[in-house]
Order: C-alpha cells, then structure tokens, then sequence
C-alpha cells in the first residue's frame, strides 16, 4: 500500500510502483494517490490526491472533515487488506498518522522520499524513528542526518536524475521547440513560478517584471502548472504561456527564473542557469519568522546538495524585479557568473550519482520482504 498526496508525489510513485511490478510481477497495490499510479497499478486510488492536497494550517482547518475522512479510508483499508508493507511518499503530516495505524496492526513502514524533518519541525524525526522500518532517501545529505537519530536509512538515488536523462533525449531541438509553440528566433528567458496559485500569483509579476526591463533582445515565457487554467495567468501577465513542456522551456532558454522546489533541481540538471525566486504575502514579516525556524543555511535543492550557493536565493521581500535583474545580467553568456553556476551543477550531479531510485528502492523494499534462505547445515 501507497500514500502520495500531491501531483509530484503521484509521479515518483509510479515509478515505483513499476519498479516493484518488475522486482514481483505477482505484487498488488492498493494506493492514496494519482492517475499515474492508478495506470502502473491497474487498480483506481481509494482516494484521489486532488481531493487530499491541502497545504498548511489554514486549508487544513477549512477541509478538516475531508481529512478525517480521508484518514478513516486509509485506516480500513489497511484494516481490510493487511498489506506486507505500507509505502508514505513524502506527505508527513497526513502519512505519519497512517503509518501510526500500519505499525499498530504490525504492518512494516517503508518512508520514500522523506519529510524535510532537517529543515524545521525536527520532532517528527522522532515519530519518523518509531513508526518507520527504514527511511529511503533521494538526498544524499539526508543519510547523516537519520544515521544521526539512530536509524535504518538508505539513499537510493534521486528520481529527477532519471526523469531528465529522459525527458533530454526526447527534446526537440531549439529551433523546432520554438516554431512549434509559436514563438519568435530569439533567445528566452524562462519564467517557472510554481504550481500554485498563491505562489504563481506571489512571483509571476516580478519575474515579468524583472524580464521586461532587461529588455527586448530576449522574449519572457511562462511554463503553465498543471490544472491552472490560462485566463488565471492573464490575469497576472500578457506574456505566452505553455503547457506541458517546462522541462524543454527551461532546457532552451539562456536563463530561468524559477520558484523554489523541484523545479530548481531540475533547472539544474538540465544545465540551465537561473535565479530562485520565493515571493510571499507579508513577505517581510514571513522571512523574519521562517529565519528563525529553519534549520539550513539554503532553502533550494541545489545548494543544499551541493553544500553551497551555486544559484542565488532571492526569498521574500528581497525578490523584486530590480534585484532579479541584477542577478540574471552575471548569467548572460559571456559573463563570468554563468560560467561558476554551471561548474556548479557539475558538482550537485556528481554527488546525485546515477542511479536508478524507483529501482534501488524496490530492491530494497522486495529484499526485506522476501525471508532469507536458509543455510543448510554441513
């Protein structure tokens, strides 16, 4: 059984589930989560992740009745089916009171890409030790960090890694990407401003902004979220946005301006320089807290791996358009800046490594369910 409860967490599951249909063709699944598991799976999702995604105190409260629900589906579900092991990808606030459920019935925890417990609410790396069989890490520098708690971790790899190897190699070329979209023979400048409407809403206007005064030898273009319709971003910009193809929009463009999350990786592996950009309400008032609270030195995925700052973080109230711009002029080509970052995300792959983490971890998981044969006596 399977819990993942947003749109990215759909996909990595997935590819885990076919992973372990190809570990143990016989495996069944049972599963929380999206139309990419419920295709790897054959069999549709108890609960829907659209009906499960909702993010901090506020939303919360809003659809606590769905949450208890929700809760009370994954509970008998696991009372009716005694799966050999219970799998949460990320999710922690909803997944850890699952897995609480799995541990009391005596059904194993196997956590998939784990809670960022290292940045801030660090006492659920205790009910993370109590509840979980073992950890299954897609950040190396997470490894320390449980082995320090006292527990079972591994790192598997990380799925972006594989996920952009692909997508690459079914790139169209620049040119052909361009006349396809509509779009002029110039250079691009892509803006990635997240997937949410509080987020896109937040730091579309300044990434516009930013790229509008740098003037007109390159084009801006939006990469559209999933389920964000097109009349919401032209509220916000008259500039073109795509659908379903951010990963060839910041592929072929000179540089991105990305939202921090998993896009920033991406942009990363991709080879693109960018500027990570986090714009909030009360921007000034959000940083004073959260500098406070968190525990890391860097919020995006690249530097923390890389243990350094390879991209520029421009969070809360210091992203505006003018410093933006100051930090896209160094990543131009030509311009020292450009050549450091890309050095950089050499480093952040290398310390990715290649493997497979829907396969490693499948290893892992099928291995600890099969029982050891045992030894004959001599």
């Amino acid at each position: 059984m399977l819990c993942a409860g947003e749109a990215s967490g759909d996909l990595h599951a997935s590819e885990l589930i076919k992973a372990l249909k190809a570990r143990d063709p016989e495996a069944c699944f049972c599963f929380l989560g999206g139309d990419l598991m419920a295709a790897a799976a054959g069999v549709r999702p108890a609960v829907h992740y659209r009906d499960m995604a909702y993010m901090g105190f506020g939303q919360v409260v809003r659809h606590l009745p769905d949450v208890t629900r929700n809760l009370d589906i994954a509970r008998r579900l696991l009372d009716r089916l005694r799966p050999d092991v219970f799998i949460p990808v990320d999710y922690p606030s909803f997944n850890l009171r699952v897995a609480s459920h799995a541990v009391s019935l005596g059904i194993p925890v196997d956590y998939y890409i784990s809670p960022k417990v290292w940045a801030w609410k660090e006492h659920r790396v205790k009910a993370i030790g109590r509840l979980c069989r073992r950890v299954l890490s897609i950040l190396p520098f997470e490894v320390e960090f449980y082995r320090g708690h006292g527990m079972e971790v591994d790192y598997v790899g990380n799925p972006s890694v594989t996920e952009m190897t692909r997508r690459l190699a079914a790139m169209p070329a620049a040119a052909e990407f361009r006349h396809s979209h509509g779009l002029p023979d110039m250079p691009v400048i892509a803006l990635v401003p997240g997937s949410r409407r509080s987020e896109i809403e937040s730091n579309l206007p300044v990434m516009a902004e930013a790229a509008r005064v740098l003037g007109t030898k390159y084009q801006a273009v939006v990469g559209g979220a999933p389920g964000i319709e097109p009349e919401f971003y032209k509220g916000l910009t008259d500039l073109p946005v795509l659908y379903d193809c951010t990963t060839p929009l910041m592929a072929h463009a000179t540089v991105a301006l990305v939202t921090s999350g998993t896009a920033t990786l991406e942009c990363a592996l991709i080879g693109t320089p960018q500027v990570i950009c986090y714009r909030h309400t009360a921007s000034r008032i959000t940083y004073a807290v959260m500098s406070r609270v968190l525990k890391i030195p860097y919020v995006s995925l690249p530097n923390l791996i890389a243990d350094r700052e390879v991209v520029p973080e421009l969070l809360m109230h210091k992203c505006t358009p003018l410093s933006v711009l100051r930090h896209i002029v160094p990543l131009l080509p030509g311009h020292e800046g450009r050549a450091r970052q890309i050095e950089g995300y050499g480093v952040i792959r290398q310390r990715l490594g290649t493997a497979d983490a829907a396969a490693t971890a499948a290893g892992i998981i099928v291995g600890d369910l099969t029982p050891s044969t045992p030894q004959r006596p001599e």
